[in-house]
């Protein structure tokens, strides 16, 4: 064990400084390392540009992934469904946490259901997965984009200006807010964002088979072989984390089952695929998983999966776009 306290790195958000604790305390319980978060400021955290406009990839993890480098923390903690899936030159992911409920949940007024929200009411969500799919379940809503913490979304609906958000399930439970949850939407209506309800601990390459091995001790095999499957998908369709790209897979009887969408952004349009294969009985299973990602991926883009992730990305270029490349 070190003989200081561990420095974990976290953005400063409510959800991020639970999730992060959540980590700091299984790495204690396991391997008894004190483990100290540190708050890091991300341009994510205080930009009131929406995601799309930001370009997603790497806008929550860019300051943290800095501070490693420069050796101001040991290890940092992400959603892994914000991590760009391009690795970064010098880190690792050490460990992948065991995934919490991937779905995404609907917090509406009046306690209403999806299906009961009133035909033209307005739906918040700051991502355009949730958008598409959900518009090719109920074209008649309006979809919009929102920025905030989960308690500023929440508030939206509370004050009336919204009828509803859309929040992944697992950042409402970490967060003490699963009362507000009026329904849930299964994979086989919403496909989670590829790595949702999992976290990443990313650390230096040089460090993490030797003084951070402990970190192992928070690494899930079966989770790290999902998420990998789904990352995978999304990095063939060369899409960012703000493209209409959905992806679950999950461990079933010894085979991992990946299933896939990418929907245009009115969900008048969709390539949606299935496949599993069985686990390895030796090997890495997350070998298997991103096998498994690419082969998928590729049949997707043979049915033009590329084609529709190429028309989102232009419909988010513009002047925001080029404010994005210049930060």
């Amino acid at each position: 064990m070190p003989d200081r306290p561990a420095r974990l790195g976290t953005r400063r958000s409510p959800m991020a400084t639970a999730q992060s604790q959540a980590v700091a305390d299984a790495i204690t319980a396991r391997t008894g390392t004190a483990v100290e978060l540190e708050l890091i400021t991300s341009y994510g955290d205080v930009t009131r540009a929406h995601l799309t406009q930001l370009g997603g990839t790497g806008v929550f993890v860019n300051s943290l992934r800095e501070e490693l480098l420069s050796g101001g923390i040991d290890f940092a903690v992400h959603s892994l469904k914000d991590l760009p899936t391009t690795p970064a030159d010098g880190l690792t992911v050490a460990a992948v946490t065991e995934r919490d409920d991937p779905r995404d949940a609907l917090c509406a007024r009046e306690g209403r259901k999806f299906s009961d929200l009133p035909a033209g009411g307005t739906v918040g969500t700051g991502s355009p997965r949730r958008a598409a799919q959900l518009a090719a379940l109920r074209p008649d809503l309006n979809f919009v984009p929102i920025r905030g913490n989960a308690g500023t979304r929440l508030g939206k609906v509370a004050q009336g200006e919204l009828d509803a958000v859309v929040l992944a399930y697992a950042g409402l439970a970490r967060v003490g807010r699963i009362d507000d949850v009026t329904d849930v939407f299964e994979p086989e209506q919403v496909l989670p964002a590829p790595g949702q309800g999992a976290l990443a601990v990313e650390c230096r390459t040089s460090r993490a088979a030797d003084d951070l091995a402990y970190l192992s001790a928070v690494d899930h095999t079966a989770t790290r072989a999902a998420v990998t499957a789904e990352r995978v998908v999304l990095a063939e369709l060369e899409a960012g984390c703000a493209a209409p790209v959905g992806a679950y897979a999950e461990l079933l009887d010894g085979r991992l089952r990946l299933r896939a969408a990418v929907v245009s952004h009115d969900g008048r349009e969709a390539v949606r695929r299935e496949r599993s294969v069985p686990l390895p009985q030796d090997g890495d299973p997350a070998e298997a998983g991103a096998s498994l990602g690419r082969e998928l991926a590729r049949e997707m883009i043979g049915e033009g999966a590329d084609r529709i992730v190429a028309a989102a990305a232009a419909e988010n270029t513009g002047d925001a776009g080029e404010q994005h490349r210049h930060d």
